[in-house]
């Protein structure tokens, strides 16, 4: 009799502690701004993997390309009200509703990855992350890195600052189309799946989308006879996960730690993926028959003027904006001390034009 309590006592506690651990287990509802033919869902993916193999025990998230629940520009506030747990997205389609979303999500001619990868994990950029989309509801993970984006693609040739003038150009960000406009251009604003056939039909001159991993597979090299290169409007760029800040607060300390751990691994892995897949993507739009017609040193530098004053005067118009830029120009000018000592095989840029770190924090 005692024997059959204790075996009932231990078959009693065991089935507690599986209905607790069932009941602890988190289930969350992700998307982003990605559909399934534009490339860069991968890194959303690989994130999600490896979040459900690391904490799987505690939550498991049930990933949903972009577009299949909702469009993709409204993940951000179905994130921010709580309708789904959490979404990828690029930070600078949310620009609109902070400036200093721009720098978080790309610089024109400024930052390339690894200054990127420096400066959210020593540089406090990761807490500039934190920080703005905290404003919103929301914890926010950077969780991918990509160099500079290819360039414009399409049917007319682009060879100089000159070719610019009066031309109809995608191209995404806040600080990049007020670049383009001083440079005599003109910035046609689609998503990215509409910009293969506006090259096509010559709605626009030419385009960008992202790195040429990306915009091979999105079928650019199809309907673009000339690639304009390097990518100056997008020198780097950073892609995350925005998370409802109550359904971040209500996962364990541990699981939280697991869900960054995962967003660093992410991070490293994406900048080596799309490095080895634009190396790839290159060579195939060589062989396709595509004119790469590359920019100036001279033009360059006069790109990077133009780029330092837009900055400032993009500081002066709001605090965030002047923070996030304020933080970026301060590493850069301390990562001097070491990046210009062992040039050229460091892997960080090295400049001597920087936009003024005065004017900046004049803005504060």
């Amino acid at each position: 009799m005692k024997m059959t309590s204790r075996f009932a006592l231990t078959a009693l506690a065991t089935g507690v502690l599986l209905a607790s651990t069932a009941q602890a287990q988190e289930q969350w509802t992700m998307t982003t701004t990605w559909p399934d033919n534009l490339d860069l869902i991968q890194i959303d993916r690989h994130w999600v993997e490896l979040v459900n193999q690391l904490a799987g025990d505690e939550l498991q998230i049930n990933f949903r390309a972009g577009g299949t629940l909702m469009p993709g520009t409204e993940v951000f506030d179905a994130t921010e009200t709580g309708s789904i747990e959490a979404s990828g997205d690029w930070p600078g389609y949310w620009a609109g509703l902070n400036p200093a979303f721009s720098p978080l999500a790309t610089t024109t001619s400024l930052f390339n990855g690894v200054d990127y990868l420096n400066w959210i994990q020593q540089w406090g950029g990761r807490e500039l992350y934190e920080e703005i989309y905290g404003q919103f509801n929301m914890m926010y993970l950077p969780y991918g890195i990509t160099n500079n984006e290819s360039g414009f693609m399409g049917r007319t040739p682009i060879a100089s600052i000159a070719d610019l003038e009066g031309k109809r150009l995608r191209l995404s960000g806040r600080d990049q189309g007020r670049v383009l406009e001083q440079l005599g251009g003109s910035q046609v604003t689609l998503a990215g799946g509409e910009v293969y056939q506006a090259i096509e039909r010559g709605v626009i001159d030419a385009g960008e989308f992202s790195t040429p991993g990306v915009d091979y597979k999105a079928g650019f090299s199809e309907v673009a006879d000339n690639w304009a290169t390097p990518g100056w409007h997008q020198s780097a760029s950073v892609f995350g996960v925005m998370i409802n800040m109550d359904a971040w607060n209500a996962l364990s300390e541990e699981t939280q730690e697991k869900l960054r751990i995962a967003a660093d691994a992410t991070m490293a892995w994406s900048l080596a993926w799309s490095e080895r897949e634009s190396n790839e993507a290159t060579r195939k739009f060589v062989e396709d028959g595509v004119t790469i017609n590359q920019f100036s040193d001279e033009d360059l530098a006069q790109i990077q003027q133009v780029t330092n004053e837009v900055i400032v005067q993009g500081a002066c118009e709001n605090p965030d904006h002047a923070k996030v830029y304020q933080s970026m120009v301060s590493y850069l000018q301390d990562y001097a001390t070491w990046r210009d000592v062992s040039y050229p095989f460091n892997m960080s840029r090295t400049m001597d034009n920087l936009p003024s770190l005065e004017e900046i924090e004049a803005c504060l």
